[in-house]
C-alpha cells in the first residue's frame, strides 16, 4: 500500500465501486489523464489497494477458473470495463477488449492497448480501434484523437496513429471541420493538416487562418497552402497584415506572382528579417534595385525607417554604408538607433573608441546591440571599460551586459562580481543577471497540484 493518497487514487476507488462513470471521476478531455489512469489502475491492482473484479462477462477459457464463467452476466458497466482494460494481467486485458466494442467511452483506453507489450492485446486492440474509428462521430474523435497522438512516440506507437490518419481521411467534411477547434494543440495541427491535404478549406479561409490563429505551425500550414491554392487579390491583404514574420513574408513572396511586386517596397523595413528578406528578393526579380532604395531611407534622418539601417546592412557594402550607420546610431530614436548598431556589427566594425560608448545608452536595446557587437573582441579590451559599468548607479541593462562581457573577456573579477550583481538589493538587476547567466528560478508549483486531471 503506498503511503501517500492522491486525487488519482480516490478516483480509481470511485470506479472499483462501480458507482462513477469515467466522466465523473476523469478529465476525460486531456490525453495525459488517460495515460495516467491506465498506469494506475495496473499499480493499484498490483499492490492490492482495490480488489480485482470478478470479470464475470469474460469467456476466454485461458482465464484462471475463478475468472471465467458463461457470459450470463450483463454487458460490463463503464468502470469496470475501464478497470479490466488497464488490469496488469494480459489475459484479462485481451478479454476485455471485444466488450469495448460500440462503447467510444473507453476507446482512448482501447487506443493505449495497441502499445501494450502482449502482442494478443495489441493485435485486438488494433482491430478493436480500426472498426471504431471507422465512422466515428466527432464526440468520439475529440476525446481519442489526442490520446493517440500522444501516444505514437511510444514503442509501437505509430499503429493507432495510422489508423486515425486513415480514418480522418475516409471521415465526413464536418467531422474533420469539428476536430480544428479542439483545444488539443497536437490534434488541431494533426487535423488542420488532413484538411488542407483534403482541400476542404478555401483559399481565403486559409489566408484568415494564416493571419489570425494563435498557434504557429498552424499559421505556416495554412500561409502554405494559401499560396499554392492562389490567393484572390481581396485576400492578399491578410497574409500581408499578419503578426507573424513567416506569415508576411508568405504574403510578400506572393505579390511578385500577383503582378504587385512594387507593394514589397515598404517591407524593406519589416521587424522581420525573413520579411526584408522576402522583399528584397521580390524587387529584384522586378528589376528594382532595394540598396538603393536603403541607401536612400538611411540619408534622411528625420525620415529614415526604424530599421532601414539594418536593412541596409543586410544588402549594403560595408566600405561604402558604414559611415551612414553610424551617423544613426546617435539618431533620437532608439529603434533606429539599435538597428544601426546591429547593422555596424553585421559590417564586422571594429572601432571600439565609436563603439564602447555606445554600452551607456540609455535604451538596453542599443546596449544589447553594442555587447553583441564588441563581444567577439571582449579579450581584447580593458577590464576596467565593462568592471565600471557594473557599478551601481548605473542603468540595469548596462550592468548586465557589462557582466557578461567582463565573463568573454576572462577576467578574474568575473565571479566576484557576478556574485555581487546576484546579491544587489535592485529586483530588477537581480533577475536580469539570472537571465542573462542562465540560472532559472525555482518553478512554481502548479495551482491544482497533482489532482488537475480528476474529477471532485
Amino acid at each position: 500500500m503506498r503511503s501517500e493518497d492522491t486525487p488519482l487514487d480516490a478516483a480509481i476507488r470511485g470506479l472499483a465501486s462501480g458507482a462513477r462513470k469515467l466522466a465523473r471521476v476523469v478529465d476525460v478531455t486531456r490525453p495525459e489523464a488517460w495515460t495516467a489512469l491506465d498506469e494506475g489502475i495496473r499499480i493499484a491492482i498490483g499492490y492490492g489497494e482495490i480488489e480485482r473484479p470478478a470479470h464475470p462477462w469474460t469467456s476466454t477459457g485461458r482465464l484462471p477458473a475463478a475468472l471465467r464463467a458463461v457470459l450470463r452476466a450483463p454487458a460490463p458497466t463503464e468502470a469496470g470495463l475501464a478497470l479490466a482494460l488497464c488490469d496488469p494481467s494480459g489475459l484479462i486485458r485481451e478479454a476485455a477488449l471485444p466488450h469495448a466494442a460500440g462503447r467510444p467511452a473507453v476507446l482512448p483506453l482501447v487506443a493505449i492497448r495497441t502499445t501494450d507489450w502482449a502482442a494478443p492485446v495489441r493485435e485486438k486492440a488494433e482491430t478493436v480501434l480500426a472498426e471504431a474509428l471507422r465512422g466515428a462521430d466527432a464526440g468520439t474523435l475529440a476525446l481519442t484523437a489526442p490520446v493517440i497522438l500522444r501516444i505514437r512516440r511510444r514503442l509501437r506507437g505509430g499503429t493507432a496513429a495510422a489508423l486515425l490518419d486513415e480514418a480522418l481521411r475516409a471521415a465526413p467534411a464536418g467531422t474533420v471541420s469539428a476536430l480544428l477547434l479542439n483545444p488539443d494543440r497536437t490534434t488541431r495541427r494533426f487535423a488542420f493538416g488532413i484538411a488542407v491535404e483534403r482541400g476542404l478549406l478555401t483559399p481565403a479561409e486559409l489566408a484568415r487562418t494564416a493571419a489570425y490563429d494563435g498557434d504557429v505551425a498552424v499559421q505556416d500550414i495554412a500561409a502554405t497552402a494559401a499560396l499554392a491554392a492562389g490567393l484572390p487579390d481581396d485576400t492578399l491583404p491578410l497574409l500581408l497584415a499578419a503578426r507573424s514574420g513567416r506569415v508576411r513574408s508568405a504574403g510578400v513572396t506572393a505579390l511578385r506572382k500577383a503582378g504587385r511586386a512594387a507593394e514589397a517596397e515598404p517591407f524593406l523595413h519589416d521587424r522581420s528579417g525573413m520579411v526584408r528578406a522576402c522583399a528584397l528578393w521580390v524587387l529584384r526579380q522586378d528589376g528594382r534595385d532595394p540598396v538603393a532604395r536603403y541607401r536612400a531611407a538611411c540619408a534622411d534622418p528625420a525620415t529614415v525607417p526604424d530599421r532601414a539601417p539594418l536593412g541596409l546592412a543586410e544588402c549594403g557594402d560595408p566600405k561604402r554604408d558604414a559611415e551612414a550607420l553610424w551617423e544613426l546610431s546617435g539618431h533620437e530614436r532608439a529603434l533606429v538607433r539599435s538597428s544601426a548598431v546591429a547593422g555596424l556589427r553585421m559590417f564586422e566594425v571594429a572601432d571600439f573608441t565609436r563603439l564602447l560608448p555606445l554600452l551607456d545608452d540609455p535604451a538596453s536595446g542599443v546596449v544589447r546591440e553594442a555587447a553583441r557587437a564588441l563581444l567577439p573582441w571582449a579579450d581584447r579590451l580593458p577590464e576596467e571599460e565593462f568592471l565600471r559599468r557594473t557599478g551601481p548607479g548605473r542603468p540595469p541593462h548596462v550592468r548586465v551586459r557589462a557582466l557578461l562581457l567582463l565573463r568573454e573577456h576572462g577576467s578574474a573579477v568575473y565571479e566576484k562580481t557576478a556574485r555581487r550583481l546576484l546579491d544587489d538589493p535592485d529586483p530588477v538587476l537581480r533577475v536580469r543577471v539570472r537571465s542573462a547567466l542562465g540560472i532559472e528560478e525555482p518553478a512554481p508549483r502548479p495551482q491544482g497540484g497533482p489532482g488537475r486531471f480528476w474529477r471532485t
